[in-house]
């Protein structure tokens, strides 16, 4: 039961890794600032998007991982 888990967090893991990395960067410094305060009071259809899928799906497969390591420690000890 333990290495199911340990392959499923693997996977999980790997995944996470993937969407991560897909995922566009914020914008840095002050400009950055400036306009991304106004981008998100004006923009909101860009969270309807590919952002928002991959946005959506970090946190799903986070809390995937964090299920996943405590089952796995729970079956390793």
């Amino acid at each position: 039961m333990a290495m199911f888990f340990t392959i499923l967090l693997l996977l999980n893991a790997l995944a996470l890794i993937v969407v991560i990395v897909l995922q566009q960067g914020k914008s840095a410094g002050l400009s950055g600032a400036i306009a991304g305060g106004a981008e998100q009071l004006l923009g909101k259809q860009k969270a309807r998007g590919i952002d928002g899928l991959l946005h959506n799906l970090t946190r799903i497969l986070a809390a995937t991982f964090m299920i996943l390591t405590v089952l796995v420690a729970y079956f390793v000890r």
